[in-house]
């Protein structure tokens, strides 16, 4: 199960060290948007994600591929292949944070200056009660816009 939520975020009101920090380096695309099927290499290893409905709350499964089977199936992959790296940034401001991390998304290539910022939680509660810091920006996570799978699909970038 995922459970997390979805900001917008501008690069000017970051804090300074938000990318000074360790980051994964991230390619996905998607052979399917309903259900979401997703290939992704994450630095060196490769999965193969089917996610359900939904936008705060959805199943969540990943499966590892070898390099030669992610290969093949991103090639029939449909849309934008979205590169992107993955900052990890330690939120724990209180004790009720102490184990949140914000995987901060500064996109590449066809999405070059899109930044999100995403949180996951233990519990739909605890996602409920979040209260973000002030640099993050409009919240995201119910509209849809900002799904990766969305992002892959526009033809208008």
């Amino acid at each position: 199960m995922e459970i997390e939520r979805k900001y917008l975020i501008d690069r000017s009101l970051m804090p300074a060290d938000c990318l000074s920090r360790p980051f994964h380096q991230i390619e996905q695309a998607y052979l399917s948007t309903d259900p979401v099927v997703r290939v992704r290499r994450e630095d060196d290893s490769f999965y193969l994600t089917y996610k359900s409905r939904g936008k705060m709350i959805r199943e969540e499964y990943n499966l590892p591929l070898t390099a030669e089977s992610y290969a093949h199936l991103l090639s029939k992959a449909d849309g934008i292949v979205l590169t992107k790296k993955r900052y990890l940034i330690p939120l724990g401001q209180t004790e009720a944070e102490a184990k949140l991390t914000i995987e901060l998304d500064v996109f590449e290539g066809a999405y070059e200056g899109l930044i999100l910022a995403e949180v996951e939680f233990s519990s739909e509660e605890a996602a409920l009660s979040f209260v973000p810091p002030s640099w993050f920006g409009r919240e995201v996570t119910f509209t849809g816009e900002y799904q990766n799978s969305v992002l892959a699909m526009k033809t208008d970038r």
